[in-house]
């Protein structure tokens, strides 16, 4: 915190505040990441940005948000570089805020198709990622960039995004309960996969086919990042029942 409270002007500690008092309103359904991606960017002094969710049943990054960086190199990286990233999973397992160079020296980063094809596209160069969990379910990701003149990210950045933590993970928390997401068949269906029927029953209970319970059930957890049907039943347990 010392290390912070030398290299912090009295702008960024209004910044700082601020961000933490909307990440403390974000209500239902908000988009957490979105509203204040920008800022954090400011606050870390850094110019590029992105943030994504981890769908653990599909394997993939999604649910991307960001900043400074091209719709065609967000597409690229949506079908092709998360599939060939050498970094970003080590930095996930670190569950903290984490320099890049920690996980995969600078030199050797500069080597790969990742660097030379995705990052360095938009012109990104130094990284930090903050991973942020919940009892292991992964909530969403900061991944933050400095261009080439830049300096290295240090402590105090580090510090900074290790404070905004628990706000940002208790904002993504209330905003995963998602409000009226669903349309009212698809909302019917995951109470009842809750409240423990199968599938076969719901049909039967909502006079529907087997086939369009199905497809119900794939919108509502598609919708609301769930893997499966016992994160489905959490996120009704929390908002719907």
């Amino acid at each position: 915190m010392s290390v912070v409270m030398r290299d912090i002007t009295s702008d960024e500690i209004r910044l700082y505040g601020d961000i933490v008092a909307r990440l403390e309103r974000i209500g239902p359904g908000a988009d957490a990441r979105g509203d204040v991606l920008s800022d954090i960017i400011r606050l870390t002094r850094s110019d590029f940005g992105a943030s994504y969710v981890w769908n653990d049943g599909k394997g993939v990054f999604e649910r991307s948000r960001a900043y400074r960086m091209s719709e065609d190199n967000l597409r690229a990286y949506d079908d092709w570089f998360q599939f060939h990233d050498p970094m970003t999973q080590q930095l996930r397992a670190r569950k903290r805020a984490t320099p890049v160079e920690l996980v995969i020296p600078h030199r050797r980063l500069e080597h790969t198709e990742f660097f030379n094809d995705f990052l360095s596209r938009d012109g990104m160069h130094h990284g930090i990622n903050l991973f942020v969990f919940d009892n292991g379910k992964d909530l969403g990701d900061l991944r933050i960039w400095r261009a080439k003149k830049r300096p290295e990210f240090e402590e105090r950045d580090v510090v900074l995004l290790d404070m905004l933590e628990p706000f940002l993970r208790r904002a993504l928390l209330r905003a995963s309960l998602h409000g009226d997401d669903l349309t009212p068949r698809e909302r019917d269906v995951a109470v009842l996969v809750a409240r423990g029927c199968t599938d076969r029953d719901i049909a039967r209970l909502l006079g529907i086919g087997f086939a369009t319970v199905r497809t119900h059930l794939s919108r509502a957890m598609e919708k609301r990042g769930c893997a499966n049907r016992a994160e489905l039943a959490a996120t009704v347990s929390r908002s719907d029942n």
